[in-house]
């Protein structure tokens, strides 16, 4: 890295040297013809691919993380049984539903994709991706540079500050922020269209413009900016902002307000914007103070990224300096207004680009998790980012005997921002490694310690998961989840009776705290059927399903709870139910095959066996029990022939199943 920034910086001082120019104030240089060689050289940009790629390549080898990353894909109810067959249905479904209060169905769209061709086994190819998505950008952004007339230099160092700064990271290494790396290829596709409009006024532009936006807007709603962040390029190319450069603008606003009442709506609906919520508690003249804070901190780690953390929990009370920084308003007010009048239309471009990509992210309007969140920079950056590359072109230019006072630091940031940025990569690891890097900043927090127990449960650390609960419990008691949480623990670990009531007494607790969550009454009743209490399990399964009608599990337990009861009539409606739900579940078919023979319901279970078998041939048991249906329906040589495949398959006959010597007389 070091070579290739030294080589990077001597190469191009070296072509810079050749002319001194004293241009201060204009934003495009001189049209030479080494200097249009130059944009069109291959060495920059495959450089610039490079060192981002290099920078983010130890993501490749992180996996999934159980911050949103269940609930975007690899628990979503469609994607998770993703079949190629059901294509279609499940791309319905994503373009038609919201994941926990967010409509970016295109992001969610790829996951299924990916769910598709290479499973949940190798979040590998899911990393690769982000990370390609990102360089993507990364070189759009080197482009938009360039067609703002910064030179090669200035526009690389513009591009790899986008690339490679450390506040990328969560966008780029978590997966489910997907939306970031795809909305802002989109986005930054529509912006160089634009600019690339201005120059030639080649109508067909818009439409390419129009579509990018869609696009954009369809991964994150974040993108609802575009309109604005192309009047700040007007200003910067034009100078003038007419009537007419606005109208034109009118559809991509009106499409900017449908898809910010659709996103406000989802949230809504889904209560992040409800009172309880993280931030929603503060009233809107202390949200106001909070968006001033966040401001702040926004500006100074686009400079020095520090204490970078997936989770920045807001603080207890109402702290003093959230007051003190509202004075960030008319600072930055005064030096918008000081660069217009003075002309210096790089920076008030880049200020006027950062404050419209930001200012609908600084929890002015609280809504979820997302207070100062390292992500919500990723398009924003690009204005601040550009004004530093702007001046150090200008010192350069002006300054050329005196060009290594700056290349030098910029080389060294280059090189601390590199390694600072690979480090950061890897706390998104796994889970485990994520929220043990939160906990080392917020140790009074709830959720990094209860998020990373269920981390510890489901690898079978049953000891580190216990203390992690506990732990959550003692900072606060009033946590129906963490109850919830620590009892399936016990009922994991449960080998004897004594667990068990601990697993119930913890679901009792969780039931007092939020009497109206299905999800607490099912658990409790898989309790009770352990502890051979049939009659209030099923009281509960069904209070859980009262509450909570599209809870699969719900239906699965309660079917063979029935089945124990023998119920099998009803234990069949709960199969179908569950399969309405999940209707690729091989499993459950077989089941519903083996409850219909049961009840002599031979045809039935045929047709439920053939099911199981067209969504996973590879179960030896399916084609067995679907040979003795055939025998019983008199299809004997379907029954020999499920039976050879069975076999084929490595089936086992159980001990006493006299059936193959049936099938054989």
């Amino acid at each position: 890295m070091l070579y290739i920034c030294t080589i990077l910086s001597t190469n191009m001082s070296k072509k810079l040297s050749k002319s001194k120019s004293n241009q201060t104030k204009s934003t495009t240089p001189v049209k030479t013809n080494s200097v249009k060689s130059e944009q069109n050289s291959l060495v920059w940009p495959l450089l610039l691919i490079i060192i981002t790629f290099g920078c983010f390549y130890n993501t490749l080898d992180n996996q999934f993380v159980n911050w949103d990353d269940d609930k975007n894909f690899y628990e979503h109810p469609a994607i998770q049984f993703m079949a190629k067959g059901d294509f279609w249905q499940v791309t319905k479904y994503i373009f038609t539903n919201n994941v926990i209060g967010n409509y970016n169905p295109l992001a969610n769209w790829t996951f299924a994709i990916e769910k598709m061709w290479f499973g949940f086994d190798k979040p590998m190819y899911w990393h690769a991706n982000n990370v390609i998505l990102h360089v993507i950008c990364t070189f759009l952004v080197y482009r938009i540079g360039l067609k703002l007339g910064l030179n090669v230099l200035a526009a690389f160092i513009l591009a790899l500050l986008f690339g490679i700064h450390p506040m990328r990271v969560e966008s780029v290494a978590w997966v489910t922020e997907r939306k970031d790396v795809l909305f802002g290829a989109f986005y930054l596709a529509a912006i160089s269209q634009y600019i690339s409009y201005i120059k030639d006024q080649k109508n067909w532009r818009w439409l390419l413009i129009f579509v990018f936006f869609i696009l954009s807007l369809l991964s994150k709603i974040q993108a609802v900016s575009l309109p604005l962040s192309l009047l700040a390029v007007d200003y910067y190319m034009k100078e003038n902002i007419l009537w007419k450069i606005i109208l034109d603008k009118i559809p991509l606003f009106v499409m900017s307000l449908i898809f910010g009442l659709i996103g406000i709506y989802f949230l809504k609906d889904f209560g992040s914007l409800d009172a309880g919520n993280a931030g929603a508690d503060y009233h809107f003249i202390q949200r106001l103070f909070i968006g001033a804070f966040s401001f702040i901190v926004y500006l100074v780690k686009s400079i020095v990224p520090y204490r970078m953390s997936p989770l920045y929990p807001y603080p207890a009370g109402f702290p003093w300096y959230y007051y003190v920084s509202i004075v960030i308003l008319p600072i930055t007010l005064y030096v918008l207004w000081w660069a217009y009048t003075k002309k210096h239309k790089a920076l008030f471009f880049g200020i006027s680009f950062f404050i419209v990509n930001i200012i609908f992210l600084l929890q002015i309007l609280a809504a979820g998790q997302g207070y100062i969140a390292d992500r919500f920079t990723y398009i924003a950056y690009f204005g601040l980012f550009f004004i530093m590359a702007f001046y150090i072109q200008q010192y350069i230019q002006t300054q050329s005997q005196n060009k290594w006072y700056v290349l030098g630091p910029v080389v060294v940031v280059f090189l601390i921002f590199a390694k600072m940025t690979t480090a950061q990569n890897t706390i998104w690891k796994d889970s485990g490694t994520m929220w043990s890097h939160v906990i080392k900043y917020y140790q009074n927090t709830t959720t990094p310690y209860g998020n990373r127990a269920n981390f510890y449960r489901d690898k079978g650390m049953y000891k580190e998961a216990m203390a992690d609960y506990n732990k959550t419990i003692s900072l606060k008691d009033e946590q129906p989840q963490a109850y919830n949480s620590r009892a399936r623990l016990f009922f994991t670990m449960a080998k004897g009776q004594d667990t068990l009531l601990l697993a119930l007494k913890d679901y009792n607790k969780a039931i007092e705290y939020e009497p109206d969550n299905g999800e607490f009454y099912t658990n409790r009743g898989a309790t009770y059927a352990r502890l051979g209490n049939i009659n209030q399990a099923i009281l509960d399964l069904t209070k859980g399903i009262e509450l909570k009608p599209d809870h699969d599990v719900a239906y699965l337990n309660r079917s063979i709870m029935y089945q124990q009861a023998n119920r099998v009539d009803l234990a069949i409606t709960d199969i179908d139910s569950y399969l309405k739900l999940r209707p690729n579940n091989g499993d459950m078919w077989y089941e519903k095959g083996r409850a219909h023979r049961i009840l002599s319901q031979n045809k039935e279970a045929l047709d439920a066996y053939n099911k199981a078998i067209s969504l996973d041939n590879s179960k030896p048991l399916f084609y067995y029990e679907r040979s003795k249906t055939n025998f019983l329906l008199n299809n004997k040589s379907g029954a020999v022939s499920d039976y050879q495949k069975a076999m084929s398959l490595g089936f086992k006959i159980p001990q006493g199943d006299t059936y193959p010597n049936t099938l054989m007389q």
